[in-house]
């Protein structure tokens, strides 16, 4: 198995024993989800720009791509799409996304990082209920943005 599958095998067991521990809500793992089909759309666009000689999204937009929570699904569209893989500086800066992203994922299991992620989600929550009302959009909003209680 090549290291980068191995990578997002990582990645699953974090988030699955984050959410588990209460160090992040559900959403998280959505966001991560969601931004790596949007990666790996990103670049299967891109290869098919590339080989019908048409406009092709930026090397930006696929780093910020992967920087945003996407690189998993950055991964997987260069080792099937056999895109993006050759380039050397490309190949830099898209490990160095990779690594400021799982840096921040890192973070939010300090202390400080907790207490902030926390922050942000409870003010995400107030956020919801008061300016989008109680609906039931909201209500899986709310239980997709809750931690769970930690198990000790």
């Amino acid at each position: 198995m090549k290291i980068q599958h191995s990578l997002i095998w990582i990645l699953l067991l974090i988030l699955t024993s984050s959410y588990y521990l209460g160090y992040t809500p559900l959403l998280i793992t959505l966001i991560y989800f969601v931004a790596s089909l949007i990666s790996y759309y990103l670049y299967a666009k891109d290869k098919k720009a590339a080989k019908n000689d048409t406009w092709r999204v930026s090397e930006n937009t696929l780093h910020l791509s992967a920087l945003l929570f996407g690189w998993p699904g950055a991964i997987i569209a260069q080792l099937r799409l056999r895109h993006k893989t050759k380039k050397v500086k490309f190949r830099i800066v898209f490990w160095l996304t990779l690594i400021m992203n799982i840096s921040l994922l890192m973070w939010i299991h300090t202390p400080q990082g907790l207490h902030k992620n926390r922050d942000i989600f409870n003010n995400l929550d107030f956020f919801m209920v008061t300016q989008l009302g109680d609906n039931e959009v909201i209500v899986v909003m709310l239980d997709l943005t809750n931690f769970r209680p930690a198990p000790f």
